[in-house]
């Protein structure tokens, strides 16, 4: 595995790298920050060895469906993740956009819609849909300039998800022209961050910032998720929710559900963000990965 740090001079090097034996079955992926030893000039037929996982302070996390209790970290410590999706041809998969949000939620990412093929079909759909989460949304046609995504993306590593057909492989080449090349991300000698096969570390030109194309994903299995994993992304709601009893779901079909009172009693965006919020809930633990 690749592991890119900062070398004497400032400049970066790509660092071959193993997992070490003492880390056990814990396993490094893309974004994650390391601790390496050995060699580490990055020369031919040199080999370093990755000691530690630093903490993660997000993970993008899936299961490979709602049967499979085995959760799988895909990315570390990503700070966005882009959903991109078409308003049509193909539809919006509506329950894939459910399960990415929730997936960020839990992870501790902030969502961003990425709306194309605008010039078909209008996106207000889909903004009416989460309406109440206050979730950012890029909308944009195949030729519109990229400054509005751009500004969103800069200082920051994101994640790129998306289905086949919805424009996100034209939206990689186009945001890094050298997208063919996988690259890591410097951090300080003897750290850095790996990158693999499966999911792909790139740098936006000019070092604005980097995006983590993930090619072989095309679902989300919600089977480690919890509501209470989602509901900690919106503090009233959290705090409401406090009041009702032990395994309450949190959907209009439980009847003892304290946040319909908690709508109830506030302004109507209070009603807008618990029925966006009870959409999300719908996605949890439910359907399989195809939906």
């Amino acid at each position: 595995m690749a592991v890119r740090i900062e070398g004497p001079d400032g400049a970066p090097v790509e660092v071959t790298a193993m997992r070490a034996r003492e880390l056990g079955r814990h396993g490094v992926v893309v974004g994650d920050r390391v601790r390496i030893v050995g060699d580490t000039t990055g020369r031919p037929d040199t080999l370093a060895r990755i000691v530690v996982i630093e903490e993660r302070a997000t993970s993008l996390r899936r299961t490979a469906d709602d049967t499979d209790p085995t959760e799988r970290v895909v990315v570390a410590n990503a700070d966005l993740l882009v959903i991109v999706t078409a308003v049509a041809d193909p539809e919006p998969a509506l329950g894939f956009l459910d399960r990415c949000l929730v997936a960020a939620y839990a992870g501790g990412l902030e969502p961003l819609l990425c709306l194309t093929k605008i010039d078909l079909a209008s996106a207000q759909p889909l903004l009416d849909r989460y309406a109440g989460l206050d979730i950012d949304a890029v909308p944009m046609s195949r030729e519109a300039p990229l400054d509005d995504l751009l500004a969103r993306l800069t200082g920051r590593m994101s994640v790129l998800v998306g289905q086949s057909g919805v424009g996100k492989s034209t939206l990689v080449n186009r945001l890094v022209p050298d997208a063919f090349r996988a690259i890591g991300d410097v951090s300080k000698i003897g750290k850095g961050r790996h990158t693999s096969s499966s999911a792909v570390l790139l740098d936006l030109p000019d070092g604005a910032g980097e995006v983590i194309d993930t090619p072989g994903i095309r679902s989300f299995g919600l089977a480690h998720v919890t509501a209470a994993d989602v509901l900690t992304a919106f503090d009233e709601i959290a705090q409401a929710a406090e009041e009702c009893p032990p395994g309450c779901g949190h959907t209009a079909e439980d009847p003892d559900c304290a946040l319909d009172a908690w709508a109830a009693a506030g302004p109507p965006a209070r009603q807008d963000q618990l029925r966006a919020v009870r959409v999300l809930l719908g996605a949890v633990g439910q359907v399989g990965p195809g939906y």
